[in-house]
């Protein structure tokens, strides 16, 4: 999957052409690009209208200015574009498309053998949603003195008839109240009707949906942190997502999720659930722990969203030394699950791009760090990666220690067999890779497909004490494996 800050791009491109391009504007080049670069998926986030109140927000509070200023020197106010994550309305934002627009290029995406992911935020809405004003029992409320105990915690909302709303902002239980959104209460079931009928509206437009932080409306989370607010409203017998996806099958369900809870979210119905435990791993980095983290059950990590950077995280180049880069890629690239990929990630781009910015400030592309990515999503296309069965090796000592950072895993269909094989430790390495051999009878052929490199191993040796492996800090094998 290829993630797009829509928004963003779309700035981009118009720079690039010279004219302002929206998305129907796209030239048919680009998505014959991704379509060439083997992606499955395309995530056009921040498609829906962004909430004109929550835009203003981040436009006068200046704990944003220093953000924005590292993103865009001398940014100007009208680039300050508001959350896409504040949705005034689930009708593409008029700087990116027409709801007839957003069809075609999905229709253009299906013709290249893409599907499009769009955004789900079942957390919170903007406060100028329609239903702040017709259903205002769809949000938390509190009372005047809650307001008066904590007035970060609400948005004052002034009506004709003198009877005030005092909406909840929206929030995890873990911080402070996110200034710019409106808190949905999930207790209630109007609300979760509601949000299925967005969900179904959002179906004619896309092949599936990223869900915004999707444990936050669980039951058990959503109990512990609006439980002061939820005495009227006993807690619900089922759970928003099994009721969602059971409306709409059809979609493929992406979960934003954390907290260990990526298996919960995946028994209620989510094909792929983020792994960020994979990049807090990658970035310590720890073998040790990312092998115990490989060596979970292959049903729970085939379906983890595998991910270096995304539009929360940092970027990929800037947080990996340049000379590991090339062993996350190759992992990235190769475990089970979905490969998600970012917008800028493929150029080597340094810069964090804020949200609510329209764009960020213009960095030059990194050659070789797209043709390293390039080269990784060449190998990731082969069917071997996408059929076939995968399995941890275990890697035992050849001399010394080193053995403990390299992780080797093998993939196999048909006729077809990889091995990869990764350095993560910034010393040369070196190991016996178990069971690495093919059924051949006497000769297995390792050609690397990285280097072109190859090597003959007689089936005895391999069996009796492992493939020899010695690789270089932060390097990695790909190997097509083949009886010879």
């Amino acid at each position: 999957m290829y993630e797009i800050n829509t928004w963003v791009w779309l700035e981009e491109l118009s720079a690039k052409h010279g004219r302002r391009l929206s998305l129907q504007d796209v030239p048919d080049e680009e998505w014959d690009r991704l379509a060439g670069l083997g992606f499955d998926f395309v995530y056009l986030m921040g498609m829906w209208q962004r909430s004109r109140i929550g835009r203003r927000i981040f436009r006068t509070d200046p704990r944003n200015f220093p953000n924005f200023d590292a993103a865009l020197p001398a940014w100007k106010m009208h680039g300050v574009v508001g959350s896409p994550f504040s949705i005034q309305d689930y009708s593409p934002d008029p700087r990116i498309a027409t709801a007839e627009s957003l069809s075609e290029v999905h229709n253009r995406l299906r013709r290249r053998g893409m599907g499009l992911i769009l955004d789900f935020v079942p957390n919170h809405t903007g406060f100028d949603h329609s239903w702040i004003a017709q259903h205002p029992d769809r949000y938390i409320l509190g009372s005047e003195e809650d307001f008066r105990r904590d007035p970060a915690a609400f948005y004052l909302v002034e009506r004709e008839d003198n009877e005030n709303l005092f909406v909840a902002r929206g929030r995890d239980p873990y911080f402070a109240p996110w200034s710019d959104v409106a808190q949905l209460n999930y207790f209630n079931p109007d609300c979760r009707q509601g949000m299925i009928a967005i969900l179904t509206d959002i179906s004619h437009y896309c092949d599936g949906v990223r869900c915004d932080m999707a444990m936050l409306v669980t039951n058990e989370i959503f109990q512990r942190t609006w439980e002061h607010f939820l005495k009227k409203w006993p807690a619900p017998r089922t759970e928003f997502w099994a009721e969602a996806i059971a409306a709409v099958p059809d979609l493929v369900w992406l979960a934003e999720v954390y907290w260990d809870m990526e298996w919960r979210m995946q028994e209620l119905g989510f094909q792929f659930t983020y792994d960020k435990r994979l990049y807090d791993r990658l970035r310590e980095p720890s073998s040790g722990q990312l092998r115990a983290h490989l060596g979970a059950d292959l049903r729970y990590q085939s379906k983890m969203a595998r991910f270096l950077e995304n539009h929360d995280e940092p970027r990929c180049a800037a947080v990996f030394p340049r000379e590991r880069i090339a062993s996350v890629v190759t992992l990235l690239s190769t475990l089970p699950g979905m490969r998600f990929y970012h917008h800028g990630q493929l150029d080597g781009l340094k810069t964090f791009v804020p949200m609510p910015l329209a764009k960020a400030r213009p960095e030059p592309d990194d050659r070789q760090i797209r043709e390293l990515y390039e080269q990784a999503l060449r190998l990731a296309q082969a069917e071997v990666f996408h059929a076939g069965e995968w399995q941890l090796l275990e890697v035992h000592p050849a001399g010394d220690d080193t053995f403990q950072d390299l992780i080797a895993y093998c993939w196999h269909h048909q006729s077809d067999h990889r091995l990869i094989v990764v350095n993560l430790g910034n010393r040369a390495a070196q190991g016996k890779v178990q069971k690495a051999a093919v059924d051949a009878s006497r000769k297995c052929l390792f050609c690397d497909l990285l280097t072109g490199s190859e090597y003959l191993w007689e089936r005895a040796e391999i069996d009796s004490n492992g493939l020899y492996v010695k690789l270089a800090p932060y390097q990695a094998h790909v190997f097509a494996v083949r009886e010879n």
